[in-house]
């Protein structure tokens, strides 16, 4: 006996309704590909054409207004203007002289770029460059990156990069999201990466006996080699077994004309915190994102199945609660690669980096470096205290400050926070709550 048609356009509906939800389960889940940050020009991130609001789109709508107008070098062009305007140090200066950039054709081992970074913001600068390179947190697209052009005829202008920026920044390495990459390779005496030989891509757990390849390094880890420093001949066909300027270098002279940059040190220290917090935005990006993609795609679900107030599918939450775990861990510095003995540099960062931060009642911040065994004496970021921490998804946060709490203070129960002793916990936890009033009141469950 057949079905009467209402019977039957009720069950296929229902069974539309499974398959949408399956279906949205694996996306939330990762079980299917293709959705996600594999188009982050759709909705609802809209990456090339959203609204920007950081400290960098801030300063440009200022020169456009009118009002502030940035002066004009004529040695090294803006870069002395928007280092101060934006606050960002000259002892944060490191160079790379590996052509894995945008001005490729300005970078050799005699002329390196330079990198500047504070917080929020990354600057890029070449020898008679065309453009200044920037990259900024932005709490609406996560990374974002801008160019000026070094011409002191006419008013500054910065211009807001997309694809050109992304082909390299959101690719593969950076998962897709729009992100930082830092990068050690084996450079021939030009400059060019020799692939054969391989690359890493770096963040605090790389050894260091990988870092640094293509970069310039002021400062020592005595009996500890890196890749720093090293020039090789372009028919290398085997990595070296030694690098013999790989320990310790207090001078670049030898090297290049120090005397054209704002500073003449390439700081060990300033590197090791550069490559930490650029992964620590990383993952702030993505958890971001993952999470403002996560809660679009549930809505358009739950208007398909019309579904009113029934929560998150299970994907969506861990989906959600994945980004985040990531986060936090990398907060808690999981997998730090051990420095293996006292590290220093040769500029004034290892002082001025701690005192741009809060302390507490004590005089403690989670700022404060360590240099023998790891990079900071305390086991949490002080990147938990960053505008774009506080800058994340309601959703996102809300979760990370619980897993930061609950970590704080229960312990751990994932062997990957094992190095968290319970007196580690307690001293993270006392400086954290004494450095921010509004970290004091979520300690205290308020």
């Amino acid at each position: 006996m057949a079905t009467p048609f209402p019977d039957r356009l009720a069950s296929s509906f229902q069974g539309v309704r499974w398959v949408v939800g399956a279906l949205f389960f694996l996306i939330g889940t990762g079980l299917a590909s293709g959705v996600g940050a594999a188009d982050l020009d759709a909705s609802p991130i809209r990456y090339a054409v959203a609204a920007d609001s950081n400290p960098v789109s801030r300063l440009r709508d200022a020169v456009v207004a009118g009002k502030l107008q940035l002066a004009f070098d004529a040695d090294k062009g803006y870069l002395p203007a928007v280092l101060k305007a934006l606050d960002v140090p000259v002892s944060s200066q490191m160079l790379v002289f590996s052509k894995t950039s945008l001005q490729r054709q300005r970078i050799a081992p005699a002329t390196p770029r330079a990198l500047y970074f504070n917080d929020e913001v990354y600057v890029g600068y070449c020898q008679s460059g065309d453009v200044m390179e920037f990259s900024v947190a932005d709490p609406g697209l996560g990374t974002v990156f801008y160019t000026l052009e070094q011409q002191g005829d006419e008013p500054a202008r910065f211009i807001r990069q997309t694809e050109s920026c992304l082909i390299c920044h959101g690719s593969s390495a950076t998962q897709g999201f729009p992100g930082h990459l830092a990068r050690s390779v084996y450079p021939d005496t030009e400059g060019h990466p020799i692939f054969s030989l391989g690359t890493s891509r770096v963040e605090h757990s790389t050894p260091l006996s990988r870092r640094w390849g293509g970069w310039y390094v002021t400062g020592g880890n005595p009996g500890r080699e890196h890749l720093g420093n090293m020039i090789l001949p372009k028919t290398t066909r085997f990595q070296p077994a030694k690098n013999p300027h790989g320990t310790t270098c207090d001078d670049l002279s030898p090297f290049m004309e120090t005397k054209e940059y704002l500073s003449p040190h390439s700081d060990l220290v300033a590197l090791l915190v550069f490559e930490h917090q650029a992964e620590v935005h990383n993952r702030l990006t993505r958890t971001a994102l993952e999470t403002r993609i996560a809660l679009y795609q549930q809505e358009e679900y739950d208007r398909i199945l019309s579904r009113h107030g029934e929560g998150l599918f299970e994907g969506t939450a861990r989906r959600i609660d994945s980004a985040c775990e990531s986060l936090v861990e990398y907060l808690f510095f999981c997998g730090e690669s051990p420095l293996g003995g006292k590290v220093r540099g040769t500029s004034a960062f290892t002082t001025e980096f701690p005192a741009r931060g809060p302390r507490d009642t004590r005089g403690r911040s989670l700022r404060d470096f360590d240099l023998t065994e790891r990079m900071f004496k305390h086991q949490l970021s002080y990147m938990v205290l960053s505008k774009s921490f506080e800058d994340l998804p309601r959703m996102a946060h809300a979760i990370a400050c619980a897993k930061i709490i609950k970590i704080l203070a229960e312990g751990p129960t994932d062997p990957k926070y094992a190095h968290l002793t319970a007196e580690k916990r307690a001293l993270a936890r006392e400086i954290l709550a004494g450095s921010s009033p509004v970290w004091q009141a979520r300690l205290a469950g308020k």
